[in-house]
């Protein structure tokens, strides 16, 4: 049977932390901020919290929406590029916390295109391991780990959170009727954190550069996310057989408010299919697809046969977008 989505969770830090305290680290105006991100306020998680906390929240909100889901659990994927430790892997952390029985848990990295990816790897672990009926995905960041507070071009950005779904077997003509996921390497310079790994160890002088915090050529990324993102939108609908007039909410990655408003001028998308969290929660990467998908169906409940178009631009540079009909 298709792979659909069954259950949805979310999970947002309590702390918010509003432009004017941007302004006052980043030494810019709280409406420079709002101007260019069209940001106002965003979530941080507090001091001792890790990664695999906001996953495990989400997760544990998505199995109260629906008994029994935690047994159902057949795998699960963390999708996030902000992890615990190096290693394990933070999904084994994850399943530690959630009680999970022996099954496999990993992580993937494509930064904020992550989510995605992992719904295509759920697919496909569904497709090749009879036994692996229901997988939980979850992206989670927090990139306010990894913030130097006075650059402005990415502190006003990125906020915390997780999302998390559960995927299951849905009846024919639903669920995922199309993903397309790409990596440009060659670009893999124009965001990212240089310390930390095996190229760049994260010592004493790296910290002192500031080599361990998030850079980002933002200019560079603009013109990826116009020349890319329309692209891969535009292949999953070729591939489902649809137009974006059949598509009924666009569940974009929240990378900037800004940003989003152009694109959806530019591909003539209908600002009111196009949910935003970004205003209000910032750039969460790897979990601002589920997050936003959550409050979507806050705000409006979502209905069985609504189409759904998830797209997302993460670094690497990589893309990802999917086609989901909801069931």
């Amino acid at each position: 049977m298709p792979t659909g989505i069954i259950s949805i969770g979310s999970h947002l830090p309590e702390h918010i932390i509003g432009n004017d305290r941007i302004a006052e680290w980043a030494g810019v105006s709280e409406e420079w901020i709002h101007e260019r991100t069209g940001i106002r306020e965003r979530r941080y998680a507090r001091a001792g919290t890790a990664t695999s906390d906001l996953a495990a929240h989400a997760a544990r909100q998505l199995f109260s929406r629906r008994d029994g889901s935690a047994e159902l659990t057949d795998a699960l994927i963390v999708a996030t590029c902000t992890p615990d430790v190096p290693q394990p892997a933070t999904a084994a952390i994850v399943q530690h916390k959630l009680g999970l029985r022996a099954v496999p848990a990993f992580d993937i990295n494509a930064v904020c295109s992550g989510f995605l990816y992992g719904l295509a790897v759920a697919d496909g672990l569904r497709a090749a391991l009879p036994d692996t009926e229901h997988v939980l995905v979850v992206g989670a960041d927090m990139f306010s780990t990894i913030m130097d507070r006075t650059d402005r071009t990415t502190v006003s950005l990125f906020g915390d959170g997780a999302g998390a779904v559960l995927l299951g077997p849905v009846p024919e003509g639903y669920g995922m009727l199309a993903a397309r996921t790409v990596s440009d390497g060659a670009l893999h310079h124009l965001v990212g954190v240089p310390a930390g790994g095996t190229a760049v160890p994260l010592d004493r002088a790296a910290r002192e550069s500031g080599q361990h915090f998030l850079k980002m050529d933002g200019r560079a990324i603009r013109q990826y996310v116009h020349t890319t993102l329309p692209k891969v939108v535009h292949q999953v609908l070729d591939d489902a057989g649809l137009s974006l007039a059949d598509v009924d909410r666009f569940i974009f990655h929240q990378a900037n408010t800004r940003l989003l408003e152009s694109f959806a001028d530019i591909a003539g998308i209908d600002r009111e299919r196009m949910p935003l969290t970004a205003p209000r929660l910032g750039n969460t990467a790897g979990a601002s697809i589920p997050v936003t998908l959550c409050a979507a169906d806050r705000d409006r409940p979502l209905e069985r046969g609504e189409n759904l178009l998830l797209a997302a631009i993460g670094g690497g540079m990589t893309a990802a977008a999917a086609l989901v009909r909801w069931y």
